[in-house]
């Protein structure tokens, strides 16, 4: 067999874990078809090659009538799992069926030290080994580089697919860059998939039914057109009802409605070459919600929104939020009226605010249900997603010089709507501002002003055409801008609906090419190149609210004298354009200095340049003055000269436009020692590296750095990869310590993400094991211990919390935004800091201190600008006070990083048993995965960031027909229906620091039926 059989051949992929008993005619089974005593480990073993295939070469001759190899390519040649001197693990189809793996998060289940979570933003992250997406923002590179055959993938949205007709998944854990054309620091998920089998014609199908109505289907189907040519066609379909109740409507949602199709044509003209082309397509529409629930333990003041002690089945307080906070009769009181006078306008408009911070709690009487999958929400979700993938590769063997060439091109596009509090409002009947409003604008009224009526006509007709009784009328999510003001409205309801809007395209293709030798001496290479160009359009993050409506009408048409309000109506943080170029150079040279020492050393230089087109939109621009567009427009944007973020151009700008380039030389080095043909040892050393990026746009509020820095890790790993009892055992071992330098972390300011870099130290083990004393009976199991932290002093406020833990600091709401800032005493005086806090408040009509529950301090509704200026002036009457922006800063040294849990254990154990000498088999499963406790956040305060650990139980009993042509299948999955989170994210202080968390599937059963020819 030459070199690019065992590379690329579907067939020689497709003999792992097949029984001897089912040899003939099954070499191309493929998922959707499994095997009735497949193996199901990560790292499964094979009784046999199929048939006319030969085994790879391998210096491990071990093998038993019931054990073979995995064949992997995680080093770009064709290798055993157990030759592979990396911390790798590798699924089959028949693995993925056997342990139910069909998406990600099943996936992570079952590998040590990988965890997978959705994350807030129609994204999600693949932390391995404590490193997963931290980053928050447009120009953040994955920490886990995403391929599909071999061609890298950025903002894919792969991940909400179902996994179908796929040859293997391989999951290499660590820092790679020298193999594979894309930097990665935590690792590597390829998904291969199943290629054309040029010698017969083949099908398989399945169908399933389950609870929630659940309907899914794959399909594939193999034609030889000629002995050189063949396609192959796969698909697959899901429909589901919803995991969620909404007691609003007694509805069901977070439901599935997806299909994706795959093709693939190959071209073998000679034994030497061959020529893939694959194409993808995936679509999905439904009412899938983005946000599962939400957990809150609510603040009775309003300073906070959520107290900063632990996580309840609770509301927010609605005071806290930006939509209560500028609609606010003390916003407008105090923040607006005076700049109406200093205009020379005698108009006071804080009589027509929706309500006062220190009023009713528009969430008081909400009751949040004590069930993850129960809700109450007046915003039904949608989601919209749509992916196209087309890859060309290339493979030619010269003889002592092989070339692989793999192109390709994705696009895809995402959007999606939620109920932004996951609660229902209380309606707006008989609310004095909209009485008020409607009171002066209503001819009739003993209230009618015909200046008023002049100066608020058009605002009161686009917000309560109808009358204050009948309904608010709310922006639609636009790019123009212009919400219910240009005629965009979601429509009139007695309540607010408070929803967002999570949208983007991505469109990217790259080209990469490596050459590899096969000299017949000690020293072979790989030497590769990759360029690789991305661009993202138009990604918005919307959150619309009524509140937020009214506030721009109401003071829009004030200062602009009539027929006006700010531009825009809702908040929004828009990236219109991300590119992205880059390219890199890589390879590695192999020497073998006897038939048991190797070693591997290798190299990569790499550059990127970035370039990102964006801003955010509420109220103001960079003079903190407001922007204002004529009611009726059609497009706002000439209207608003928001935020420039780049400090160094003079005037603002309607977009910030920033680049970055970065460029690195990282690399490898790997000695690996056979002791004997079945037992291996190795050590190695990698440097990774991701790139830094560009923050995204940020109000004028606070100022950070306009870059991130990147990332960089030095990773030592030691592994033992073993095999005994002539392969009834195996055992593989990894040690490793990591030493990263500026890991790249998000944390919120002012509603933004911001990155800070932090250097942490990880370290850790892995065990992966698989026993097949019997033919028909295998084992497997794995376990993982980890522990990260960071190494250095670095402080940084706790949004959750900015008093800092101090009882000398008083927590502020910010009436002029919503955030909070902290106000310190500078000599620990309790009693002098809240009696600032009282006096600057009491000349400006608000409130003192009060205490607030679950922290050690006392909190008020102020302004953060005022309390600076009389720090300066006054301050020193009480002991020295200084205002802290962002709030107490904490050193979090120490502390563990997000999504990182100590230990993961997962257990497998399934026996073939045969029905007399029918040919029948019964093949019963069970698997159980435990992943520990984590924690949710970097401040690791206990116990409201602690993510607490959770078990999954899988079972199925699957009936098989001779030679496999067909089967039925009982399963059961989540079987204790265990609602374990996978991770959390903890909103802006101006929504109210209410806490998403992102949870396992619910239990799923049902039964399958298939077949396979």
């Amino acid at each position: 067999m030459n070199r690019f059989e065992l590379l690329t051949s579907a067939a020689v992929m497709s003999l792992v874990c097949l029984p001897a008993a089912a040899q003939a005619g099954s070499a191309a089974a493929t998922n959707p078809s499994p095997q009735g005593t497949a193996t199901t480990s990560s790292e499964a073993v094979t009784p046999a090659n199929g048939p006319g295939q030969e085994a790879p070469s391998s210096a491990g001759s071990g093998a038993s009538e019931y054990a073979g190899d995995i064949v992997v390519t995680a080093q770009r040649q064709s290798q055993r799992l157990q030759d592979v001197p990396i911390a790798v693990s590798a699924f089959t189809a028949e693995n993925l069926e056997r342990q139910q793996i069909v998406n990600p998060v099943a996936l992570q289940q079952t590998l040590p030290n990988v965890t997978f979570t959705k994350t807030n933003f129609t994204s999600s992250s693949f932390t391995i080994r404590g490193v997963g997406d931290l980053c928050v923002g447009t120009t953040c590179d994955s920490a886990t580089a995403i391929h599909v055959n071999d061609m890298p993938l950025l903002g894919t949205r792969l991940f909400e697919a179902e996994f179908f007709d796929l040859e293997r998944v391989e999951v290499l854990r660590g820092p790679q860059g020298t193999l594979f054309g894309r930097n990665a620091t935590s690792g590597v998920v390829n998904f291969i998939s199943a290629k054309p089998d040029l010698s017969k014609v083949r099908a398989a199908g399945e169908f399933e039914y389950g609870n929630y109505n659940s309907i899914r289907a794959r399909g594939m189907f193999n034609l030889p057109i000629t002995d050189t040519l063949g396609v192959r066609v796969a698909g697959t379909y899901l429909n589901r009802d919803g995991y969620t109740k909404n007691l609003y409507d007694n509805s069901r949602i977070d439901d599935r409605d997806l299909y994706a199709v795959r093709g693939t044509l190959s071209w073998e003209p000679t034994s030497d070459t061959r020529v893939d082309l694959i194409g993808y397509y995936f679509r999905e529409k439904d009412n899938r919600s983005r946000i599962q629930k939400q957990l809150c333990h609510r603040d009775p003041t309003g300073v906070l929104g959520c107290l900063p002690d632990n996580l309840r089945y609770e509301t927010l307080n609605g005071n806290s939020t930006l939509a209560t906070v500028l609609s606010s009769r003390e916003f407008l009181g105090i923040a607006i009226d005076p700049e109406l006078a200093a205009a020379g306008t005698p108009l006071r408009i804080a009589p027509f605010a929706l309500g006062s911070v220190y009023g009713a709690d528009p969430f008081g009487a909400v009751i949040n249900p004590a069930d993850v999958r129960t809700v109450n929400v007046d915003t039904v979700p949608t989601y919209f997603a749509e992916e196209e993938q087309y890859t060309a590769k290339i493979f030619h063997d010269f003889g002592e010089i092989s070339l692989n060439v793999t192109g390709g091109y994705m696009r895809n596009t995402v959007s999606s709507v939620s109920d932004y509090n996951l609660a229902v409002e209380a309606p707006y009947v008989n609310n004095p501002g909209l009485l008020a409003l409607q009171g002066v604008t209503t001819l009739g009224s003993m209230a009618y002003n015909p200046t008023l009526a002049a100066l608020f006509g058009k605002f009161a007709q686009a917000v309560i055409p109808n009358g204050a009784n009948g309904g608010v009328c709310q922006s639609a999510a636009t790019e123009a801008n212009v919400g219910v003001y240009g005629g965009a409205s979601a429509g009139c309801y007695p309540q607010s609906l408070d929803f967002d809007r999570s949208a983007g395209k991505v469109r990217q293709f790259s080209i990469e090419a490596h050459v590899d030798s096969k000299f017949d001496g000690p020293f072979n290479f790989l030497l590769g190149g990759i360029y690789f160009d991305s661009k993202a359009t138009d990604v918005d993050y919307y959150v619309n609210s009524f509140g937020l409506d009214y506030a721009s009408g109401l003071v829009g048409s004030t200062l602009g004298g009539g027929n006006a309000f700010t531009a825009s109506p809702n908040y929004r943080n828009a990236a219109p354009l991300f590119r992205l170029k880059s390219w890199g150079i890589f390879g590695e040279s192999y020497f073998e200095f006897n038939d048991r020492l190797k070693l591997t050393v290798g190299l990569r230089y790499n550059h990127d340049d970035k370039f990102v087109r964006q801003r955010t939109t509420i109220f103001t621009d960079a003079a903190g003055d407001f922007t204002i567009a004529p009611i009726g427009v059609d497009n706002a944007d000439p209207y608003l000269t928001n935020y420039d973020f780049d400090s160094t151009r003079a005037g603002s700008q309607p977009f910030a436009e920033n680049e970055v380039s970065f460029s690195r030389l990282t690399g490898r080095a790997v000695l690996d020692y056979r002791i004997t043909p079945d037992n291996l040892l190795y050590a190695s050393y990698s440097r990774g590296y991701k790139s830094g990026g560009i923050n995204p746009p940020l109000s004028p509020i606070f100022t950070v750095p306009i870059s991130f820095a990147p990332e960089q890790v030095d990773a030592f790993e030691i592994g033992s990869k073993n095999t005994f009892g002539n392969g009834a055992f195996r055992l593989n071992l990894t040690g490793f310590y990591y030493k990263y330098k500026g890991l790249q972390l998000s944390r919120i300011v002012a509603r933004t993400s911001v990155n800070d870099n932090v250097d942490v130290n990880i370290y850790g083990v892995e065990a992966e094991a698989i026993a097949r004393p019997i033919p028909d009976l295998v084992v497997n199991m794995n376990f993982s211990y980890l522990n990260t932290e960071v190494a250095k002093d670095r402080f940084i406020a706790n949004p959750r919390d900015p008093s800092g833990g101090r009882s000398d600091a008083v927590i502020i709401k910010d009436i002029t935004n919503a955030s909070n800032c902290a106000v310190a005493s500078t000599s620990g005086n309790v009693v002098g800091v809240n009696q600032f806090v009282g006096a600057v408040n009491g000349a400006v009509g608000l409130q003192a201190p009060t205490p607030i529950p679950g922290t050690t301090t006392t909190g008020a509704f102020s302004i953060c600008s005022a309390l600076t200026a009389q720090a300066s002036a006054i301050g020193a009457a009480f002991g020295g006070i200084q205002v802290l922006g962002s709030g107490v800063e904490v050193n979090v040294r120490g502390n563990a990083l997000p999504n990182a849990p100590t230990y993961k254990a997962s257990a497998g154990i399934q026996y073939t048993i045969a029905i007399g000498g029918s040919g029948f088999t019964v093949v019963p499963r069970a698997d159980i995965n435990y992943t520990g406790d984590q924690w949710g956040t970097i401040f690791n305060k206990s116990p409201i960031d602690r993510i607490r650990g959770y078990e999954v139980v899988n079972a199925q009993v699957q009936l098989n027909a001779p030679d496999d042509r067909f089967y039925v299948r009982g399963f059961v999955q989540n079987l204790t229906n265990n609602n374990g989170v996978t991770g959390m994210y903890v909103t802006d202080q101006s929504s109210g620091l209410f806490t998403n968390i992102f949870t396992v599937e619910p239990r799923r059963y049902g039964v399958a039926a298939g077949f396979k020819f």
